[in-house]
């Protein structure tokens, strides 16, 4: 049985030198993850809500399906493919635009 193939002496070496790369890995993705973390908290931290409409009033009939805002006006577009640009200060309706769709 001391002949089988498969049955080979352990290099007291080798495990130490796997034994250290272990080590290093285990301690570099400790690292890494306390670097992304501390990453999230300082970037988002910071940010607060964005500086949403209290209401909007659309025309009748209108249902929302998006919202975007800019800093002097914010836009709501429609499922009847129009886009409706409102005055931030004011909240009345500035621009209404038609998306094309015949592509």
């Amino acid at each position: 049985m001391e002949d089988d193939p498969q049955m080979q002496p352990i290099d007291p070496a080798m495990v130490r030198y796997l034994r250290v790369l272990v080590t290093v890995l285990t301690a570099t993705m400790i690292v890494g993850f306390i670097v992304i973390v501390g990453l999230f908290v300082t970037r988002f931290a910071g940010q607060g809500a964005p500086d949403l409409p209290e209401a909007i009033t659309l025309p009748e009939g209108a249902s929302p399906m998006a919202f975007t805002q800019g800093p002097r006006w914010f836009a709501v577009v429609t499922e009847a493919d129009e886009i409706l640009i409102y005055d931030r200060d004011t909240g009345q309706l500035r621009q209404t635009l038609r998306i094309d769709i015949s592509r």
